[in-house]
């Protein structure tokens, strides 16, 4: 897995930019491509405060790790939560290069983060991944993990599903 601090790479939306989540979408498919270079599924994340500034990058790193709870989000929620309050995580927002599993939508819930951003959906998913009837994943969406929160969750996807798809077809 890895994290970045702000200022390692991590650049504010510049004035220019029209969409601000795109932008950092695109940032988290960045992290994706980094994360299947090192061996790992493609999968990759942003988390960005309140004022729009990155504060922490990660990569799936079930591979690397040896370990299959190793997920993007698994790794995020992880590293934010040791560096911050519940009370700050509740104002970020969770940039994800595709729809977070039951297990990660768990997790992001339990550390209170309530915005999420995320490219390739849950079906898009399952058309790359085509594992057959005997696959063992949770068929589940993040949405109904998330409408179980206790907090309103403000969730947005799938977005740039092209762009989110093709980080898996490099």
């Amino acid at each position: 897995m890895i994290f970045l601090p702000p200022g390692d790479g991590l650049k504010s939306v510049p004035a220019e930019a029209e969409n601000v989540d795109e932008h950092y979408l695109r940032i988290a498919f960045r992290e994706a491509i980094r994360a299947r270079e090192r061996g790992n599924h493609a999968f990759g994340a942003l988390l960005v405060d309140a004022d729009g500034e990155p504060l922490l990058a990660a990569q799936n790193s079930v591979v690397t790790d040896s370990n299959v709870i190793a997920h993007v989000e698994i790794n995020m929620v992880q590293a934010a939560s040791r560096k911050f309050q519940p009370e700050q995580l509740q104002t970020f927002t969770l940039y994800v290069s595709a729809e977070p599993c039951p297990m990660c939508a768990g997790a992001i819930v339990w550390a209170n983060i309530r915005r999420v951003v995320f490219g390739l959906g849950m079906e898009g998913i399952y058309e790359l991944f085509d594992a057959g009837p005997d696959d063992p994943a949770l068929r589940m969406h993040a949405a109904d993990v998330f409408t179980a929160a206790p907090w309103p969750m403000e969730v947005i996807g799938p977005m740039l599903e092209d762009e989110a798809r093709a980080v898996f077809q490099m």
